[in-house]
């Protein structure tokens, strides 16, 4: 961004690099000006860098932020502390990092990669995937691979990857545990038996997976979630502290 570039300057400059992401337009008033702050204080904070040859935009780092602030919009930047480093590539990249198949086999060697979050580390992610962003655009399930990421990192504040973020006080960590266990078995037993599934089948990889893809749901394609796996939407608006479905209905009426 520019050096001492007026306030008028940037947000016409944040305005133009989100007008493609329909998202954005749910945050209207005083919420869209802090999304927008927001978004101007993670690119302050973190490093933005690119993977290879790529070269990473102005215009391409404010649609990053901004996606990957609507997730804590209501939680606060300090959710994102424990990391620093966002790296973008222009397409898939390749990883050579063991990993596990649906399957539950563990393999080694390289793989093509969208995201990825690691424990204790970086951000990884594909701008060609960003740019891949909406309700139906990932074989008609919703795509996010900023919040799917994100939602990772906000995974990883307790007790690493395992599905069960931070609870708020006013949220029962047992509850979360057994609705989001069921909703696990529900999807499960609709993939055995031939069943069309409410959200990506890559939920059924393991409960970090299924809190990840529920979370690029609740904000790509909330009325969806809602409608077809309740429970798991009302769980996910008390932790994010929003109700995107709502905000959707408001929108579509504006």
């Amino acid at each position: 961004m520019k050096i001492g570039a007026s306030q008028e300057w940037v947000s016409a400059q944040w305005e133009a690099a989100i007008a493609d992401w329909p998202v954005a337009k749910r945050y209207q008033g005083a919420e869209r000006v802090a999304l927008r702050d927001a978004s101007l204080r993670f690119i302050a904070r973190k490093t933005i860098t690119a993977g290879g040859d790529f070269v990473v935009t102005d215009a391409m780092c404010l649609k990053l932020a901004t996606m990957a602030c609507v997730p804590i919009l209501k939680l606060g930047l300090d959710w994102y502390d424990h990391f620093q480093t966002v790296i973008v590539y222009q397409d898939d990249y390749v990883s050579e990092q063991p990993y596990r198949s649906e399957d539950g086999v563990v393999h080694s060697g390289t793989r093509g990669l969208s995201g990825e979050a690691w424990l204790r580390g970086p951000v990884i992610l594909s701008w060609h995937s960003i740019g891949q962003s909406g309700p139906h655009s990932r074989q008609g399930y919703a795509s996010n691979v900023v919040i799917h990421e994100l939602a990772h990192k906000l995974d990883m504040l307790r007790d690493g990857a395992n599905g069960a973020p931070p609870m708020h006080p006013d949220m029962r960590a047992g509850e979360w545990h057994e609705i989001f266990s069921a909703a696990f078995g529900r999807l499960q037993d609709d993939e055995d038996h031939g069943r069309s599934l409410p959200i990506d089948g890559y939920a059924l990889t393991n409960p970090a997976e299924f809190f990840a893809v529920c979370s690029e749901s609740f904000f790509e394609a909330p009325e969806n979630l809602q409608q077809k796996m309740p429970e798991v939407y009302r769980l996910l608006c008390q932790f994010y502290r929003q109700q995107p479905a709502e905000q959707q209905g408001e929108a579509n009426l504006a």
